[in-house]
């Protein structure tokens, strides 16, 4: 690899770290806007005009707030905990396709940090070494709430990952590929010769159960049961503060930001946008990133919006669902699938 590659390559990597922050405070933002409309308030309106600096002063504060680590808890694993929750969160989008590649003069600049032959399987691997951070701040705590937090969201991702894995069973068989640079190409445009090109429209049922499940990954309501203020204070980060305790907020929204990237790329044609055809170079390639973010603000609008709307699960409404709905429907459409495509 040159050296022109490599600085191409950190660039790109230092960019979508910034965005994908950038976009986690503002999502802090935005769900207290939803929230306040939803419950007929007004919301942040006091940093700023319609308090758009309200994400700057919440960071200010995470900064400037008192270190506070328990006298019995593990240290090092207390701090562990949050900074390898963040460190997951932002390492699954170095797979995404964000567009097509951009030619500026002699360099050919790809929008996509890597393109591994996996990257599905790399997806599911960072979201399992996500639950760890959780887990290890959760018992690190030396707090009975935080472990049952931590115990909770254990179980809960054990739980879903399977029904999450078997759904993309089912769309990678009509893809044929685990390349989601691949996956993203083969759905070129919006309708091709009679038929719609986005895996949506092959793979209905496959995406709502992913969709259901990638609630539960993020830890997002109605399946937001490891940090239930109701019965565990906080949860797993009930005795974190300062920065520590933004480490674990920050990555539930980067979380977000990336499972509807994932969503997006998988399920709905990811750059690719209807009437594409009409374009070329670099302007097929910007209208293609700004296509998969605004598909992606509406994963995440969708997000916030079911989070106050639906009520939480209670802990056994939310195995039964896990185990008893979405694995058996899961395993249905492999089956329907495979017949599909068998015989039509």
């Amino acid at each position: 690899m040159e050296v022109a590659d490599i600085i191409i390559k950190f660039v790109l990597v230092v960019v979508i770290f910034a965005i994908s922050l950038v976009i986690a405070m503002y999502s802090t933002y935005a769900e207290r806007k939803i929230a306040a409309f939803f419950q007929d308030r007004i919301g942040p309106n006091r940093a700023g005009p319609w308090g758009i600096f309200q994400p700057l002063a919440d960071g200010g504060k995470m900064f400037l707030k008192e270190e506070i680590i328990p006298t019995n808890s593990n240290t090092f694993l207390f701090i562990a905990g949050p900074s390898l929750a963040i460190l997951t969160a932002c390492i699954g989008s170095a797979v995404i396709p964000w567009g097509q590649q951009l030619v500026i003069g002699k360099y050919t600049i790809p929008l996509q940090v890597t393109d591994i032959n996996v990257g599905v399987l790399y997806i599911f691997g960072v979201v399992s070494l996500g639950v760890y951070g959780i887990m290890i701040g959760g018992w690190a705590s030396n707090n009975k709430y935080s472990l049952l937090g931590a115990i909770r969201a254990a179980s809960q991702n054990i739980s879903y990952e399977i029904a999450m894995g078997l759904s993309i069973i089912a769309l990678l068989m009509v893809t044929g590929t685990l390349s989601l640079k691949e996956i993203a190409a083969k759905q070129h445009g919006f309708w091709y010769h009679g038929w719609f090109t986005w895996n949506f429209f092959r793979q209905p049922l496959g995406f709502l159960l992913f969709i259901v499940c990638a609630f539960a990954e993020t830890n997002r309501a109605p399946f937001d049961l490891p940090e239930c203020e109701t019965e565990l204070i906080g949860g797993y980060h009930t005795e974190y503060s300062s920065m520590k305790l933004g480490f674990y907020l920050f990555s539930e929204y980067i979380n977000m930001f990336v499972s509807g990237a994932v969503m997006a790329t998988l399920y709905f044609g990811g750059y690719n946008f209807p009437f594409m055809h009409y374009f070329s170079g670099n302007v097929l390639a910007l209208l293609g990133v700004v296509a998969l973010f605004a598909k992606i603000f509406f994963f995440i609008f969708f997000f916030m919006w079911v989070r106050w709307t639906l009520p939480r699960f209670r802990y056994d409404q939310l195995m039964d669902l896990g185990w008893k709905i979405l694995i058996p429907l899961a395993i249905a459409n492999i089956i329907i699938t495979g017949v599909w495509i068998t015989y039509l």
